[in-house]
């Protein structure tokens, strides 16, 4: 397994081997132990799937505040994303940041997003499905987000014809700079 940390280093992209013959392929994508010996321990608690049928679906930026904070483990079983994590840490020097990776099903890449970050993705291609682990239970109550669009974070997102494909409660998050620090 390889482990590389992006420019906010808390956030890293997680490439499993890949074992393959003309059967196909084998790969441990997740192993416990692997990733704590990688210095990533943590217990998952939950698997989600979705399914984005456009490209340009837009999901996020989405986080849940504590006590019910979610470290997500995300990866790409089909098709590609732009995959976006926000640091949203109180006193954390890259406060207000984001980072950015292609995670795509060809390129067999993960991304882990620790808690203290609103994450969301982008799709770049139609059809494409998505999987991640989180460490913490869905909790209606402290399900949050901040405006994907928000011009303070500077995110550059690939929108086809200039337009996202987005769920109600997406076009209706706040800004960053109209929330408390959650975390």
């Amino acid at each position: 397994m390889d482990v590389q940390t992006l420019e906010i280093p808390d956030v890293r992209i997680i490439r499993p081997k890949k074992h393959g013959d003309h059967r196909g392929f084998f790969s441990e994508v997740y192993n416990k132990q692997a990733f704590a010996e990688a210095g990533i321990d943590l217990d998952f608690v939950q698997d989600n799937h979705s399914l984005s049928a456009e490209t340009g679906t837009l999901r996020g930026l989405h986080f849940q505040t504590p006590p019910f904070g979610q470290d997500k483990l995300v990866r790409c079983v089909k098709g590609a994303i732009l995959d976006v994590a926000v640091d949203l840490r109180s006193g954390s020097p890259t406060y207000g940041r984001h980072v950015a990776a292609e995670i795509t099903a060809e390129g067999w890449n993960q991304i882990l997003v620790p808690i203290g970050f609103a994450h969301g993705f982008i799709t770049l291609v139609p059809d494409t499905e998505v999987i991640y682990k989180v460490t913490n239970y869905y909790a209606p109550a402290h399900d949050k987000g901040i405006l994907w669009s928000d011009p303070a974070l500077g995110i550059d997102w690939p929108l086809p014809a200039g337009r996202a494909v987005l769920s109600d409660k997406d076009t209706k998050q706040p800004l960053l700079a109209d929330i408390p620090a959650p975390f």
